[in-house]
């Protein structure tokens, strides 16, 4: 049985209100507003690269939900979407999946100066920090590479270390993954939600070590949200992992949450 959580002196009644409409929202008992309201927010999901990943069958999974949260979503299979500068820059959110290949330096101009100006970025595992190794700008954008997942398909645990955020708020404190447990090259400005932490077991040297699964940044002005889960589209049957990917669209498109906060101008313990 899980321990209640005592929010006394940790979160003011503004806070747990804000947190309850966001939860609220998140599972759909308040619409976003339409019309006259407000403007509708606008998605591109750019899909291809290695198909190991599954990229078309994790659009099917996440750009339906978005469109029933009242998004404008656009899906494309070229990363020839991100020339149309003018385009892009009008975007609320790009969600990419799109792992390896290569990008060119008029593409990757475009999501860039998009990210940059403010345009939200989201993606997860491969699809986002494992594309266009070569790219270091891209890279720097992302806020981490990948650079190996020890054992491959392995039983780890997750532990969501930050849960005041609206990303992670409510769930499970720990979960289980069967999947590839990603080793990563990460920013250190990176504000981390949740970590993993490896056994060893199949490379002894890094035993110990915790390593970042999901975290948000700043770009310029863009919100990037990305986490290492969902090797495949089933690894998105986990339902916190599945929650996590949402909320992260949701929070790199603006609809709820704060910007994110260099890791250095914070003081220690998120939780």
């Amino acid at each position: 049985m899980r321990r209640k959580k005592d929010f006394s002196g940790r979160w003011s009644t503004a806070s747990l209100i804000a947190l309850f409409f966001v939860l609220a929202f998140v599972a759909g008992a308040v619409p976003p507003k339409t019309g006259a309201q407000a403007k509708q927010k606008k998605a591109l999901f750019v899909w291809g690269g290695w198909e190991g990943h599954e990229p078309k069958a994790c659009v099917d999974i996440f750009a339906p939900w978005l469109k029933k949260q009242g998004f404008d979503v656009e899906i494309s299979n070229s990363l020839d979407s991100y020339l149309d500068t003018k385009k892009m820059k009008s975007l609320d959110l790009v969600v990419q999946i799109f792992t390896m290949s290569t990008i060119t330096p008029e593409q990757e101009k475009g999501l860039l100066e998009a990210v940059r100006s403010g345009v939200g970025l989201a993606g997860w595992h491969g699809g986002l920090a494992d594309a266009f190794r070569s790219n270091t700008e891209y890279q720097f954008m992302v806020g981490g590479q990948w650079v190996a997942h020890p054992g491959g398909i392995i039983p780890y645990e997750v532990e969501i270390v930050n849960d005041r955020d609206p990303i992670t708020a409510g769930l499970a404190r720990k979960f289980r993954m069967n999947s590839e447990q990603y080793y990563m090259h990460v920013d250190p400005i990176n504000e981390v939600l949740a970590t993993t932490t490896f056994s060893g077991e199949h490379a002894s040297w890094i035993e110990g070590v915790v390593m970042p699964v999901v975290w948000k940044k700043m770009y310029g002005r863009g919100r990037v949200f990305y986490t290492s889960l969902g090797h495949v589209a089933k690894d998105f049957d986990v339902p916190e992992a599945r929650e996590i990917v949402q909320r992260g669209m949701l929070w790199a498109a603006r609809v709820f949450g704060e910007d994110a906060k260099p890791a250095g101008r914070r003081t220690s313990g998120a939780r």
